[in-house]
């Protein structure tokens, strides 16, 4: 059976966080495309969350991680694009919810915030909850035709 692929990128306060992840997703049967940034050096978080939104937005990858200082800024830059769900989450509960409720393709986190040991458990989570459907599928649907309208618009 062919590994998973699964995208993780950071900036600079994000890589060593990138770096525990990265063995971690392996041990899970991951294949990690790492996006960068491959250093403390300081760095701008836009460039690398925006590569990995682009791979998820085409559709040739299914799941990214994204790490900087807080995970907002990444999020924000990823859900850009047409077809990301980027999702800040800080514990476990939120890691569910977003799969539950929200089907959530990308998993932003905080470094600051989160270490190690908790960003495993995290990931864990988030990667193993499924999507529930139901209620939860129709109000993806409307976030897809805003989507729409939004590319129709060119705003």
């Amino acid at each position: 059976m062919k590994a998973k692929t699964i995208l993780i990128a950071c900036d600079h306060a994000g890589f060593s966080l990138k770096e525990i992840l990265k063995s971690y997703l392996a041990q899970c049967g991951f294949k990690v495309k790492d996006l960068g940034t491959y250093s403390k050096e300081r760095c701008d978080y836009p460039c690398f969350s925006a590569a990995l939104a682009k791979g998820i937005s085409r559709g040739t990858y299914k799941r990214g991680i994204l790490i900087c200082k807080t995970g907002i800024g990444s999020a924000i830059v990823a859900n850009r694009f047409p077809g990301v769900r980027a999702s800040v989450c800080f514990n476990l509960k939120s890691a569910r919810l977003t799969r539950e409720h929200n089907d959530s393709n990308v998993l932003a986190l905080g470094a600051a915030f989160i270490k190690g040991a908790d960003a495993r458990r995290i990931v864990h989570t988030w990667i193993n909850t499924k999507f529930l459907g139901g209620r939860h599928a129709r109000r993806l649907s409307q976030i897809k035709t805003i989507e729409r309208e939004i590319r129709g618009r060119r705003l």
